[in-house]
């Protein structure tokens, strides 16, 4: 079975008031999270997977550079090219009023999600976004992730226009994702639609029978090998996990969160020790992806799961 460990790499500052002013200081915590602890951004996302020799796939959101410059896009990018990761492209358009200049009529006003816009506009974006890309240093990018994960059935043709062969925007834990294709594709399985390969994000069912995304700050690591194992068991061919930036660090601070930090290092050695299970892989080039056959989705145990609500409550008292 195929693991992949995708990481949303995004800037934000906490609010659109003042924004040339908290930039400088939301670049530091966002990319660097600098702490007396060390750096628990990209800098320790980075250094955790190297230390294990597993790749990443890295989906970096450029459009912050179109206010901000690209000078601050291309030190993300050598940061993770050092490392030899995968970079791919992740849009949040709540940046597109921020560029100047405009990019197309109307974008002036803040518009959340890349569903929100037209065919056109959503060509627009990515287009804008490649370049972005390119222009830091990163030419070659084959796979999708939309902000939110809100994508909708125009972003399939805009990315099938855009030549953009891959897409792990689908998820079914998530109300705003594919809201006009709910009735049209299996959320839980890998597929083709508009010609684009889809890679949907790994939802698996809690110890309560809850859907639960595989993602490393909302799961407890024995949820995350459980899934792992009975995805394997059931016959999955791709398994998608899903970090960010951040997660390793306590919310609105630059310490880290060592409770998600133990759940990484637990993740990555598990998967260094499994190798034979489980193939850690990337986006680049384009994976081969087919339908698969109809399967129970991963579950997990209940223990694994009251594990997780001990920990968010270890968590609040330490907030």
């Amino acid at each position: 079975m195929k693991v992949y460990l995708t990481f949303d790499i995004e800037i934000w500052c906490n609010s659109w008031e003042e924004l040339e002013a908290r930039f400088p200081r939301s670049f530091q915590r966002y990319i660097y999270g600098r702490s007396p602890s060390g750096d628990y951004a990209l800098p320790k996302t980075m250094e955790v997977l190297d230390r294990h020799d597993l790749m990443g796939v890295f989906f970096v959101e450029p459009l912050f550079a179109g206010r901000f410059g690209v000078e601050h896009l291309a030190i993300i990018v050598e940061m993770i090219r050092a490392g030899k990761h995968d970079i791919q492209l992740h849009l949040h358009p709540e940046w597109t009023d921020e560029i100047r200049p405009l990019l197309f009529p109307g974008a002036s006003a803040k518009r959340q999600h890349l569903s929100y816009y037209t065919l056109e506009e959503q060509s627009t974006l990515l287009d804008y976004g490649r370049r972005l890309l390119a222009s830091a240093g990163c030419d070659k990018i084959t796979a999708f992730r939309a902000g939110s994960f809100a994508c909708n059935a125009n972003t399939y043709r805009a990315l099938r226009q855009s030549g953009i062969a891959v897409d792990s925007s689908l998820n079914a834990a998530h109300p705003d994702s594919g809201i006009d294709l709910r009735n049209t594709l299996d959320f839980n399985q890998p597929q083709k639609f508009e010609g684009v390969s889809i890679l949907p994000m790994t939802v698996f069912r809690d110890g309560f029978g809850k859907p639960r995304p595989a993602q490393i700050g909302a799961c407890s690591f024995a949820e995350m090998r459980g899934a792992l194992e009975t995805a394997a068991r059931n016959g999955s061919q791709h398994f998608v996990i899903l970090s960010h930036n951040f997660e390793m660090l306590r919310p609105g601070r630059c310490d880290p969160d060592r409770i998600v930090v133990r759940r990484f290092e637990a993740l990555c050695a598990f998967l260094a020790s499994q190798r034979d299970r489980f193939e850690v892989s990337t986006l680049s080039p384009a994976p081969s992806i087919d339908r698969e056959t109809r399967g129970h989705i991963a579950s997990t145990s209940l223990s694994a799961t009251l594990q997780r609500h001990g920990e968010q409550l270890a968590r609040r008292l330490l907030a």
